[in-house]
């Protein structure tokens, strides 16, 4: 009798082992499928970290919003809801501790500080995940690209659907960069 409720354990183990990734990757896919696609504007960085893996780091100009509010503090959680602004890219409508139930699309973010009326926040998909080999010709593409910022136009493609972001592709003067690393 023992051995049927090890056995019934491992089966439910198993299941669970399988299931929870399963959930995590339709999650993702239904963002891509039916999400709502925002362009959002990258800024240069200058890294720090030689060993930072095989992605590229992000940083975006929407990065604060200007709100007499001085409750908010470094390491909450907000929500960021966005529109997009006459140009086609992400631009900040409003931010909230709670959700408010606009009929708008939100990411939730972190705020990073709060001064002189101004919150600073960090948006969570900050990391584009590459090929292995071509990581590096693509942080160095993005780099360069980006520090130019009149001539080039570098930007995120984020699909985001009731809080859920996912970044799809980062797009250099209309080309995806993986394709831009290939040239």
């Amino acid at each position: 009798m023992k051995i049927i409720h090890v056995f019934i354990g491992f089966v439910i183990v198993a299941l669970i082992q399988i299931f929870v990734p399963l959930q995590m990757i339709w999650q993702q896919e239904d963002v891509l499928s039916s999400g709502e696609v925002y362009k959002f504007k990258t800024r240069p960085i200058d890294p720090t970290d030689p060993f930072r893996g095989k992605y590229i780091t992000l940083q975006y100009e929407m990065n604060s919003f200007t709100m007499a509010d001085t409750t908010y503090i470094q390491g909450d959680k907000i929500f960021v809801y966005i529109e997009n602004d006459d140009a086609g890219y992400a631009k900040v409508h409003s931010l909230s501790k709670t959700d408010l139930r606009l009929d708008k699309d939100y990411v939730i973010a972190k705020v990073t500080g709060n001064h002189k009326d101004v919150i600073n926040f960090k948006l969570p998909f900050d990391r584009f995940y590459m090929e292995e080999t071509k990581a590096y010709d693509a942080e160095k593409a993005y780099r360069e690209n980006n520090r130019n910022n009149t001539q080039n136009d570098v930007y995120a493609l984020v699909h985001i659907k009731e809080g859920k972001s996912v970044l799809k592709d980062v797009i250099i003067n209309g080309i995806s960069i993986q394709k831009f690393v290939e040239k």
